[in-house]
């Protein structure tokens, strides 16, 4: 596969996901922002948009304002209009190695998205945008899955997809957790909200809200799509897919890393992380993601032009 093709692969998937990932914590917050609680809808949106918006420092947010941004600032490289015009520019680049299916759905989206002459003041037509992108994102994933090919291409989508997911799961609890001694259980819900994972967690450890349970359960749940240890499993499937179909001799580094990564997630309890520190912990998994980001860039993507010749 040429390099061109494996990143707008890669990168039409991570901004899809970036762009779901935003929506969904958008709609959480949205809903909470009418309940009262310790927390205030200033403070509410600014854990929100630093989770999402990275380097925000200030508290001093307008809930409006902060809602906009995260919808439709065409300057935020995070917010959800920006992230999913980014799909849809790699995926047009590709075209011809993704399906019709997946071209004409990202496309529909794109414009239904972008269409939109939205106003900071206008909460109506934001949530609209934001709903239209949840339901997308749903039918993409499921258009990518049943409508390729999973050979190589395939796998830097899903890369691409579990890489971002790994880091956005990894800030969202960070987010959460630095200021969880004033967090209550609307809070918590909207924790599981955000990551798509209050039923799920219902189900599986009934629906007490406790911190260190919701925390294992984001992180360490082998079995939920939208945990860390989940994708970090599927980015270590589609790193080892690729490298058997690929001549490079040069993996051992991404090996290594990916090893590392889930090691860390694998053999550790969570009362362990809890006692220690989780904050460092977390930015060590993001960290380290973004080291597999620039190894697996220099292997696959930017090599030099003299190993495409080793045989």
């Amino acid at each position: 596969m040429l390099s061109r093709v494996a990143d707008s692969l890669y990168w039409m998937s991570r901004y899809f996901e970036r762009a779901d990932n935003a929506s969904r914590v958008v709609e959480a917050t949205y809903g909470l922002i009418l309940n009262p609680a310790k927390f205030s809808s200033d403070e509410r949106w600014f854990r929100a948009v630093s989770s999402l918006a990275r380097g925000t420092t200030s508290t001093n947010l307008d809930p409006q304002r902060a809602l906009f941004l995260l919808v439709a600032d065409s300057e935020g490289v995070f917010s959800i209009m920006r992230c999913i015009a980014g799909a849809r520019e790699n995926a047009r680049q590709v075209r011809e190695e993704i399906s019709s299916e997946m071209w004409e759905h990202l496309n529909k989206l794109f414009h239904e998205v972008t269409g939109t002459d939205l106003h900071a003041d206008d909460d109506a037509e934001a949530m609209r945008i934001v709903n239209i992108v949840r339901e997308g994102a749903y039918r993409f994933y499921g258009i990518t899955d049943t409508t390729i090919n999973h050979g190589e291409g395939w796998h830097f989508i899903q890369l691409g997809k579990y890489i971002e997911r790994a880091c956005n799961l990894s800030i969202l609890l960070d987010a959460y957790f630095s200021v969880d001694k004033n967090a209550d259980d609307l809070d918590w819900v909207g924790l599981l909200s955000s990551c798509a994972a209050f039923e799920a967690y219902c189900k599986v450890c009934t629906a007490e809200l406790k911190p260190e349970r919701i925390a294992d359960f984001i992180l360490l749940q082998p079995e939920f799509p939208y945990s860390v240890r989940y994708s970090l499993d599927r980015m270590h499937h589609a790193l080892t897919s690729i490298s058997n179909r690929s001549l490079s001799r040069r993996t051992g580094k991404i090996e290594r890393l990916i090893g590392r990564l889930r090691s860390a997630v694998t053999y550790v309890q969570i009362g362990e992380v809890i006692r220690g520190d989780l904050h460092m912990y977390l930015a060590a998994i993001i960290e380290q993601c973004r080291d597999l980001h620039a190894a697996v860039n220099e292997v696959y993507i930017e090599y030099p032009i003299e190993v495409a010749f080793e045989s």
